[in-house]
C-alpha cells in the first residue's frame, strides 16, 4: 500500500508542476504576442526559446505523469 500512496503523491506533485508550466507558457506566449513590435530582437529570441523549452518541459511532465498513472493501474 505504501507504493500506491507514493505514486499518488508523485502524480499530485506532477499535476502542480504541470499547471505552473502551463501558466508560464501561456504568459510567455502572451508577452511575446503583445510586445512583438516593441521589444528588442534579442529579448524576442530569448522569449521564443523559453517558450520552446517550457513547452518541451510540459510534454515531458505529461509523459512522466502518464507513466506513473500506468504504473498505478498495475498495482
Amino acid at each position: 500500500m505504501a507504493k500506491f500512496d507514493k505514486l499518488k503523491e508523485e502524480i499530485g506533485w506532477l499535476k502542480i508542476i504541470f499547471g505552473v508550466l502551463i501558466a508560464t507558457d501561456i504568459s510567455l506566449i502572451a508577452w511575446l504576442v503583445q510586445n512583438y513590435g516593441k521589444a528588442s530582437p534579442i529579448l524576442l529570441i530569448v522569449c521564443a526559446i523559453m517558450v520552446l523549452l517550457v513547452t518541451f518541459a510540459i510534454v515531458w511532465i505529461n509523459r512522466v505523469a502518464y507513466r506513473k498513472i500506468d504504473e498505478l493501474e498495475e498495482l
